[in-house]
């Protein structure tokens, strides 16, 4: 498989669904409650919200770090590719807001790392390294595969970060946060290298981010999360085309719509 092919499916069907699903980590207290959501194949899906909402547990969740099953109090149904998700899968991969790189590993044999774990398949040596270097392209990171955690920049760090998740060939990327910690120079760079590793590898993905500029950029739809319990409270398709740089006049105007649906949200929670 070259760098430009891709082993998704390009069937529309979700790679996610979720149904009148709530979490809760105590009896009776939920964190999120009645959270219906579907992701698609080539489809970038930011959650907004503020802080304390449930967006990081119904990632959680999502990704099979939580199980359903697992929680104190649960409720609603939670599929992958058709199948109930009922713990972390192979075909699930998660980035952080911190690479997490192990610092005794060059960046080639950190991006390896994990596809021995459970549940991976079974790869042969001559398989995993060509998984390996696919990434590392993929981020364009292939000549920097001997460097080690401490000669990285924060970006090359988290370009890592997303080689390891890519190694694992998903088809769901579940994202919290992971660029909020760069510069602004290199934080635009990563958001339009997932954007197009997202729709190249015909990868769903789920953002969690604080930035609205940041959803409206990258997404393709918008949910707001909001309420105790969290609930999905607006919806957003995001129309607007690419480079959406260049549409000032169409970013402005949703930026605003968004920003008043978030006032509402927190009025509510205050009233």
């Amino acid at each position: 498989m070259t760098q430009t092919e891709t082993p998704r499916s390009d069937s529309s069907a979700p790679v996610l669904q979720a149904r009148g699903m709530g979490f809760g980590y105590a009896p009776g207290q939920a964190v999120f409650d009645e959270v219906s959501l579907q992701i698609a194949p080539r489809e970038i899906v930011c959650l907004l919200g503020g802080s304390g909402c449930g967006k990081s547990s119904l990632l959680r969740v999502l990704g099979g770090l939580e199980s359903l099953d697992g929680g104190a109090w649960s409720r609603g149904t939670l599929q992958f590719l058709g199948q109930p998700l009922n713990g972390p899968h192979p075909r699930a991969a998660l980035v952080f807001q911190q690479p997490s790189l192990l610092p005794w590993l060059d960046a080639r044999r950190n991006v390896g790392f994990g596809l021995d774990f459970a549940r991976q398949p079974d790869l042969s040596a001559g398989l995993r390294a060509q998984r390996v270097e696919q990434a590392l392209q993929a981020v364009g990171l292939g000549g920097s595969g001997a460097l080690y955690p401490s000669q990285l920049s924060g970006g090359m760090a988290q370009r890592v970060a997303l080689a390891r998740a890519l190694a694992r060939e998903p088809q769901l990327l579940l994202a919290d946060e992971p660029f909020s910690a760069l510069d602004a120079i290199t934080r635009a760079e990563m958001q339009e290298l997932m954007v197009d590793l997202v729709h190249r590898w015909n990868t769903a993905a789920l953002l969690v981010t604080h930035d609205i500029d940041e959803a409206i950029l990258v997404g393709d739809r918008i949910l707001l999360m909001g309420g105790r319990p969290g609930r999905i409270v607006r919806e957003w398709r995001v129309d607007i085309a690419r480079p959406r740089e260049d549409q000032a006049a169409a970013v402005t105007a949703l930026r605003l719509d968004i920003l008043s649906a978030l006032h509402g949200v927190r009025h509510a929670a205050q009233a």
